[in-house]
Formats: structure tokens, sequence, C-alpha cells
């Protein structure tokens, strides 16, 4: 389209010239008007000639394979030209990264085989070839993957996905080629991809050429990989359900690691780390305490605060006060942390518990409940009967219903688990055929929903006493195991 312009141009400024030839020659009595037509004329024949052949050739280099990919090659090359792939040495390890005990756990062995790979050959063990570090913003997913890297003693590849995404199809792909090619040559070696869902979304009706080719690219790579080959991809993403497919199967990012919000205990342990060169005087759980809801590099951030507001004040050291002044500024710059009053961390502790002595009564699969979060295994067989389907929408709704009964009010907090439960009615109903009849209704979904919430208030009006104790381990520790749950059940019963 821009050499079309030009032509236009350079004809344009062709007529204008010889329009200016003919006006001075018409000075000379000897030339005629007929001559300045003429030559007018034959100018034009001769830039038309001129402007056939390069049509010509263009459309022969449009036509030539060869050609166009090697000027295509010429553009990715040309746009990648400042992309630069060198390893890094990380210097983090697992002591510098507090509040991730059960992470830690999920990860050491990938520690050991970058350590000793020959021990797992001999062995016949296949690890994965890919991790999937799973949670909210902040959480420390980066931090975690160069713990990695530094308690393996490993070069670190860092890339993030936005990075892969460009305009000119082909880039991407190349970038991913070129990364996986160095990460070989420094093998053993881990690549980290940040933020994987920017090329990593699940193909669709709106296709995109160049996000696809990349993800295609890191497909074939992660499918080329040996287990002598040494490397080891982390990824990391906020959306895994926006994940394609492809990238989950077996053989890639066959293995999820979720890391979740700190509880109390985690951020106390993150405090300390982050307070553990300041001059500190005062109780680090009672910050711990107003600060739920906060993420790792939420209290980073308050730390820092705390820190800049007492040298403010000439007081030579940082104590409790310094975090209440500067709190609430941390909760205002930072617009996705959420931090609760007393009042809320009491309606959510009722909440969750009710959700978790339900559950544990109902064997409906979990290892913990915080206040912020549920960890309700989700259910990986072909064949799920009714009625387990059933107990986990009794669990959705069951914290609600405790909440009215006690507070006699109603909360948006319900709102997420209510959604939950209603996706499981439209699948009974619409897809697994668990309905009175085959062809049902939305008025069946909300039968259904109706019918397990009036389950769960009889199941929450027999086990109330169980639930209330529960409440008080979750409001003062933020967290309760279902283990917990079957303690108490053990002393109520």
């Amino acid at each position: 389209m821009q050499q079309d312009r030009n032509y236009g141009a350079v004809f344009i400024v062709v007529f204008l010239i010889l329009i200016l030839i003919g006006a001075l020659m018409m000075n000379d009595s000897s030339y005629s008007v007929e001559n300045l037509i003429n030559d007018i004329l034959a100018g034009f024949i001769v830039f038309g000639f001129f402007l056939l052949i390069v049509l010509l050739i263009r459309k022969f280099s449009k036509n030539n394979p060869q050609q166009a990919q090697m000027q295509a090659q010429m553009q990715v090359d040309s746009v990648d030209k400042d992309f630069l792939i060198e390893p890094q040495k990380s210097d983090v390890t697992f002591d510098d990264v507090a509040g991730i005990s059960e992470v830690k756990e999920e990860l050491i062995e990938i520690v050991d085989f970058l350590k000793n790979p020959r021990k797992y050959q001999e062995f016949g063990v296949r690890l994965p070839k890919g991790v999937l570090l799973v949670g909210p913003p902040g959480v420390g997913k980066t931090l975690i993957a160069k713990a990695v890297a530094g308690e393996a003693g490993v070069p670190f590849f860092y890339q993030s996905g936005a990075g892969f995404v460009q305009m000119f199809v082909g880039v991407g792909a190349k970038r991913v080629r070129n990364l996986f090619a160095k990460a070989k040559a420094n093998a053993p070696s881990i690549i980290f991809i940040d933020e994987i869902d920017a090329i990593g979304k699940a193909r669709g009706a709106l296709r995109n050429e160049e996000r696809e080719a990349t993800l295609n690219q890191l497909l074939t790579e992660m499918d080329g990989f040996e287990k002598s080959d040494g490397v080891i991809v982390i990824a990391a993403t906020n959306k895994v359900e926006l994940l394609d497919d492809a990238l989950l199967r077996a053989g890639r990012f066959d293995r999820r690691v979720y890391v979740e919000l700190p509880g109390l205990d985690d951020r106390e342990a993150i405090l300390r780390i982050y307070l553990r060169d300041k001059p500190f005087r005062g109780d680090v759980r009672e910050i711990a305490k107003m600060t739920v809801g906060f993420s790792g590099a939420a209290l980073a951030s308050l730390v820092n605060e705390a820190s800049i507001f007492a040298l403010k004040q000439n007081k030579g050291f940082i104590d409790n006060d310094d975090f209440i002044a500067v709190r609430d500024k941390v909760l205002v710059g930072k617009k996705k942390i959420l931090s609760y009053t007393e009042n809320e961390k009491k309606i959510l502790s009722y909440y969750q518990a009710a959700k978790a002595v339900v559950a544990r009564w109902l064997d409906v699969d979990f290892d913990k409940m915080t206040l912020v979060k549920d960890n309700f295994k989700e259910i990986d067989r072909e064949l799920i009967s009714k009625s387990e389907i059933e107990s986990k929408m009794e669990v959705y709704l069951s914290g609600m219903i405790c909440v009215e009964d006690i507070f006699k009010e109603k909360y948006s907090n319900a709102s997420e688990d209510i959604k939950k439960a209603k996706e499981l009615a439209q699948k009974m109903v619409f897809e697994y055929g668990m309905g009175e009849n085959i062809l049902s209704s939305e008025a069946e979904v909300a039968k259904l929903l109706d019918d397990a919430a009036q389950r769960a208030k009889v199941l929450y009006l027999s086990q109330k006493e169980v639930i209330l104790k529960a409440q008080r381990i979750l409001f003062e520790h933020e967290v309760i195991t279902a283990e917990e749950i079957k303690a108490i059940f053990d002393e109520v019963l």
C-alpha cells in the first residue's frame, strides 16, 4: 500500500515537471503548442513504460515463494534485533521466600532433579516438563521460580508472555525457538514465562495468527524435550481458565502448583523477612492480623511505607503505629488489595466454617479452609453421581444460610458460591440429564437450587455446635484444616 502511494506521488511530480518544461519552452518562438503536447505525451509514454516494468517486478516477487519468504524473514529479523536472551544467575533461595511451605514441598523434587538428574534417569522416573504456578497477582510466583533456580544453582531464563506477542507473524515463534535453544545450550537450566496467558489463551473463533503461531511453537518445543535435556519450564498465570487445553495436557504443563494469598502465620513470616534488617520495635503478629487479604508484594509495600513514615517522624525506629498510619495509604494505592475489618472477619469466619463443616459431613474433599478461600478438590473422573454434585451444591449454599441465621442479614460475599452452585445445577439439567425430564428448563434448575438450600439448612441446624467451634478457630488463625474439623466432630459426637 505504501509503495502504491509512492508511485502516485512520482506520477504527479513527473506531470508537474513536464508542464514546467513546456512553460519554459513556450518562450521560444520556434516552439509551438503542438510540440508541447507531443513532448508531454512522449514523457508519459516513457514514464508508463517504466511503471509497467516496476509492477511486473513486484508481481514476480509476490509469486516467488522463496523471494517472499526472504522478505518476510528480513522483516522478522529487523523487528527482533533488540530481543536479547541472556541467562541470569539467581541468588534467591527458599529461605528468602516465606509462607509457601506447601509450594516448597511441590517444588523440592524439581530442585533435586536439576541437581541430580542421573539419579532419576537411572530409576526411570519422568519428572514434569512444565510446572504452572497459579495464583493472584503479587503472591510471589516469579520469586518462587527464582528460588528454584537459586536452590538448584542453574541458569535462569526469564521472559514475559507479552514479550512474545508482536505485530508481525513469525516474530514470537522465532523468539520461542531462540529461548529454548539457549536454555538447552546452558542445561541444566530453568525457563520462566511470566503471564503465559498472553500467548497461551485457548484458540477459538477470534483468530490471531501471530499469537497462534507463537503458541504452536511453544507446544512444539515442549514436545521436543527429552528426559536428558535438563530444562524445566516454569510458567505463571492468574487466569488458568483461559489457557489452551493443549498446554495443560500431560507432557507439557502437567503439574499445577497453586500459590494462594498468605494466611496469618504466613503473613507473619513474610513480615519478619522484610523487617529483619530494619530497626523494628513492635508486635509482628498484630501487624499480620490487620493485613488480611494482603499479598506478599502488598506486605513489602506496607513495610516500605511504614519505614518512610518513621523516618519522617525522626523516630529512629519503626513500630506498630507507623504501620497503622500507612495501612490505608497502601490500601488506596493498591486497588487489588482486599482487607477486612474485625466485623467482616467475623462474618467470613462463620461463612467459611459452615462450608467446612458441611463439606466434611458430606465427604466433599478439601485440605483446608481460609477466611478468603476454600480448597475443594476438583472431581477428576468421567463418572460423577447426582448425589455427589448435590452435596457440593449444599456446601456452596451453607455459608450463606449460616451467616443469615447468625447476623439476620444477607451479604454480597455469597455471590461467587451461588454462581458455582447454579453452574452445577445447570450442568445437571442441561448436560447430564439428571433432571426430572430429559428436556428440562430453567425452572428445574431453580428447583434443584431450592432443594439443595433446604437440605443445607437442615444440615446447618443439626451441626451448629460444630460450626461454632470451627468458627472460633477460623477467626483466630484464619485457617482450619479438614483434620481439625474431624477432631471437632470427634469431640462433639
